[in-house]
């Protein structure tokens, strides 16, 4: 049973519940019910009410949709079930006698929703309450729908709104009925997913292989229309739109070029953010391939499924009048208060800076040993690329994993400088244009690191040749991946002098490791140590560069037992740190690359 962090399992909807009211002023829960409503009832007397529910677990919906502008009230039932038809019928009630002008409940179309709302209007009804109901029906994943008809899925949410803003205006029974199934008719949703999900205390509903996506499934953990091999997002989105328009399915939604629609990118529940922005920009350009204009966009958690790690899509054709009445404001605090205009994407991007002139090399150093550089290069970033999917794996113990992916990147980045231009023969402005290089386009920590390391080396380098200046240029390199950062606080301590402890906010150093820390510097470190033999007279510069590779391999294996001292390890106990750290072992294989 997979875990989930609740107090206890048959408690989690009523906690869920209490948590979201307690957090927000606005809201206020119906004695004895399960029932949120908003805290200004006084507020809805002579005007419409709209009640609306269902099953727990598609957080924020129902209740984050509470509020001036949308709902007047929801009912929760319990994860994935519907709420009892007493609990609908305590909040008719309720905002009947708070004076409402009439009351519309909006229902998603599923079985339980309608008996248990319906039932409840019935008897409410024959209290004398004047009652209607609206159920949204929008899944567009069966091409031939049976007897209960499409799903109501995440496009229940944007009828909220266009309901709540006409109840806001004081709009009549009649007329937002009216509006609202007008709006129902020209929507559509689809989901798509790479994961099930579980009720609390129970085991998923169904599974996917790794390899695996489900289209078509709703929101109750229900298995879809059709299994297929994972896509990349773009093509994943093309496939949810064609399967949505299709012609030939009776549950599609009609879209021709010139259409105006509101899109909602909906998160079921576990879909990273990250990923949540790809499929929103693959579903922005497909449509515009279509000539469908997309007049908004709405993108992030509307209607969940738990922990489903999937996405659905919601199309609502639109004209101007629907379009204001999704901008019209509101309190609920599940709506987005996203900026009203078009979506585009094909939007015009702030001007780069300026960048100020760039200091004339003295020499370019091109010349007979450029070809000798271009192929210690290449041997440096195919070693690299071919080492990527190791350093991912050593990386993984220190939570990220992408040391491979970091280093793989520095690794394409020189690789296509190379194609751009001849690299410089000369060691100076050979490692300065590397360092320019990995701290533009090689990132992490590793790409500031290596930055300060080869631009230090480099100023030690210049006007310098013979072999005792390249033992120079390690340590003066060292040194700089250490050394005190200049700042507003630092600069009144001198170079090397620790920043007291009542400047805890200022960082004391660039890199603040030191060898024995577990970094990439403990193979840096050893490997400066032995080409400190290159200072003495008469030195095997081979047998002194082989050492330096050997002493380097050595060091990166012995991190294996060290305790992290520095870097995103140190936040790892170390008895989960059982590989040699990745930065040490990518530096050692750059090296002997190097010295090969």
């Amino acid at each position: 049973v997979p875990k989930k962090l609740v107090t206890t399992v048959s408690g989690c909807a009523d906690d869920a519940v209490a948590g979201l009211v307690a957090c927000n002023p606005g809201l206020r829960l119906l004695q004895g019910h399960r029932v949120v409503l908003r805290e200004d009832l006084p507020a809805i007397r002579g005007r419409v009410a709209l009640l609306s529910g269902g099953g727990s677990g598609h957080e924020p919906a129902h209740a984050g949709y509470v509020g001036k502008g949308m709902l007047t009230g929801v009912v929760a039932g319990a994860v994935f079930a519907s709420p009892s038809v007493g609990s609908i019928l305590a909040a008719i009630r309720t905002v009947a006698q708070a004076g409402a002008a009439g009351i519309l409940l909006i229902v998603k179309n599923y079985t339980g929703d309608r008996l248990n709302f319906g039932m409840a209007l019935e008897r409410a009804r024959a209290e004398g309450a004047d009652v209607r109901m609206v159920v949204v029906g929008d899944d567009c994943a069966f091409t031939t729908p049976g007897k209960a008809g499409r799903r109501g899925i995440c496009g229940t949410v944007l009828i909220h709104k266009v309901a709540g803003a006409l109840a806001e205006a004081g709009a009549s029974l009649d007329e937002i009925e009216k509006k609202v199934m007008a709006a129902a008719k020209v929507m559509g949703t689809l989901g798509l997913s790479l994961s099930p999900c579980s009720i609390p205390g129970s085991k998923p509903s169904f599974q996917l292989a790794e390899d695996e996506m489900e289209l078509g499934l709703g929101i109750h953990g229900e298995a879809g229309v059709r299994r297929m091999k994972v896509l990349p997002a773009d093509k994943a989105v093309e496939t949810m739109l064609k399967h949505m328009t299709d012609p030939s399915s009776a549950s599609h939604l009609s879209l021709t070029p010139g259409s105006s629609v509101v899109l909602v990118v909906n998160n079921l529940g576990g879909l990273s953010c990250l990923e949540l922005g790809i499929v929103a920009g693959a579903a922005v350009r497909c449509l515009e391939n279509r000539g469908v204009r997309i007049a908004r966009a709405l993108v992030g958690s509307f209607m969940t499924a738990l922990e489903m790690a999937g996405v659905s899509l919601t199309l609502m054709l639109v004209d101007e009048e629907r379009v204001k009445l999704i901008d019209a404001k509101t309190t609920a605090m599940a709506w987005p208060n996203f900026l009203a205009g078009p979506v585009t994407s094909q939007r015009e991007e702030v001007p780069a800076p300026i960048e100020g002139p760039k200091k004339p090399q003295d020499e370019t150093g091109i010349g007979p040993g450029t070809a000798r550089v271009e192929r210690v290069l290449q041997r440096v970033c195919s070693t690299l690329l071919d080492m990527r999917d190791k350093l991912n794996e050593l990386d993984r113990g220190a939570g990220d994993g992408d040391c491979g992916h970091t280093h793989a990147q520095a690794a394409q980045a020189i690789q296509e400088w190379m194609r751009s231009r001849p690299p410089p023969a000369a060691p100076a402005q050979l490692l300065s244009a590397l360092a320019d290089v990995l701290l533009e386009q090689m990132g992490g920590s590793s790409g500031v690191l290596y930055g300060l390391f080869l631009t230090a080396a480099a100023r030690s380098l210049r006007g310098r040749s013979g072999s005792p200046a390249w033992a120079d240029a390690m340590d003066a390199g060292i040194e700089a991946m250490q050394r005190s950062v200049p700042g507003a606080v630092e600069s009144q301590f001198p170079l090397g002098i620790p920043v007291p402890p009542e400047f805890p906010c200022i960082p004391h150093r660039y890199g603040g490791a030191a060898p024995g820390d577990r970094t990439m510097l403990d193979s840096l470190f050893a490997a400066a140590q032995a080409l400190h033999s290159l200072r003495s007279p008469g030195a095997d510069l081979l047998q002194v560069l082989a050492a330096a590779v050997r002493s380097a391999e050595a060091a990166a294996e012995a991190t294996r037992h060290m305790e992290a001292g520095a870097g995103r390890a140190s936040y790892i106990r170390s008895s989960r740190l059982e590989q040699p750290d990745p930065g040490a072992v990518a530096v050692a294989a750059v090296l002997g690359a190097v010295l090969e």
